[in-house]
């Protein structure tokens, strides 16, 4: 059974840092694209960033580029989320998600960890 386990989110002060973290297990990770979404109160989930199964070539929102970086560890099947400059508008529920593909096109979530940022 595919799981996604996220955890390091928290409460930080603006301009401050932190490091998300998404565990997944039941699946390898290196086939796979991964991603981090997030999700604000009475906003549409959005993509924040993506790491191809290539994992070489990323992608972000225009909203964190330069602030935020997705690294993946495959050999841990674990992504992170490096965070800096965080922003109170960056406070949402950010959710890991793994893709499907042609060959296992189901996708998974995880169930999210919170992170608010305020004075």
């Amino acid at each position: 059974q595919v799981q996604l386990v996220e955890s390091g989110g928290g409460l930080v002060q603006p301009g401050g840092s932190l490091t998300l973290s998404c565990a997944a297990s039941g699946t390898i990770i290196s086939n796979y694209a991964m991603a981090w979404f997030r999700q604000a109160p009475g906003k549409q989930r959005e993509l924040v960033a993506y790491s191809p199964n290539g994992g070489t070539s990323t992608n972000y929102a225009d909203s964190v580029k330069g602030r935020f970086t997705i690294s993946r560890d495959n050999a841990e099947k674990k992504v992170y989320l490096q965070m800096s400059s965080l922003r109170p508008e960056d406070t949402a529920v950010y959710y890991c998600r793994r893709y499907g593909t042609a060959w296992d096109p189901r996708d998974y979530w995880g169930q999210g960890t919170q992170v608010t940022v305020s004075s």
